[in-house]
């Protein structure tokens, strides 16, 4: 959560700034959903994963549903290396497909999920108000699982 509330800005998220006592996992989370970069042994960021819906017929579908880095690790490859983790963990759950959302004013997070294999397949315009701006929403996806293994 420290690393939630250092990194809150309008820029990466359209969600509400965590308030105290807040608990990171809902009830119904698994844990091992959630991969995390250490660096000298600090945590330096971590992404979630997750199904984007209940539904057995996209069951090769999962969605990175959060990724942070911490201030002080941004910039030096562990975002990368999270998103290649996330590429790994899904292939290796049987996944096809991975998905994620991202704000259209997050080009940083654009340029590292594209550089990654991500492709824009959708935006829903205006999806946000965001301190007085409607914001774009941008639907990404990578395929998965039919990759072949080589350095991402």
């Amino acid at each position: 959560m420290a690393i939630d509330d250092a990194t809150w800005s309008g820029l990466s998220t359209p969600a509400a700034r965590w308030t105290p006592g807040r608990r990171f996992f809902k009830p119904d989370a698994d844990p091992g959903d959630v991969l995390v970069a250490e660096v000298a042994g600090v945590v330096a960021g971590y992404v979630k994963l997750g199904t984007p819906s209940p539904l057995a017929s996209g069951s090769h579908v999962l969605e990175i549903q959060a990724l942070a880095v911490a201030p002080a690790q941004q910039r030096r490859g562990v975002g990368r290396d999270l998103l290649a983790a996330a590429i790994e963990a899904a292939t290796e759950r049987g996944a096809r497909r991975l998905t994620l959302r991202v704000l259209a004013t997050n080009a940083a997070a654009r340029r590292l999920y594209s550089s990654m294999g991500f492709e824009v397949e959708g935006v829903l315009r205006g999806e946000f108000l965001i301190d007085g701006s409607y914001v774009d929403d941008v639907l990404m996806a990578a395929r998965v699982g039919d990759r072949p293994n080589r350095a991402l």
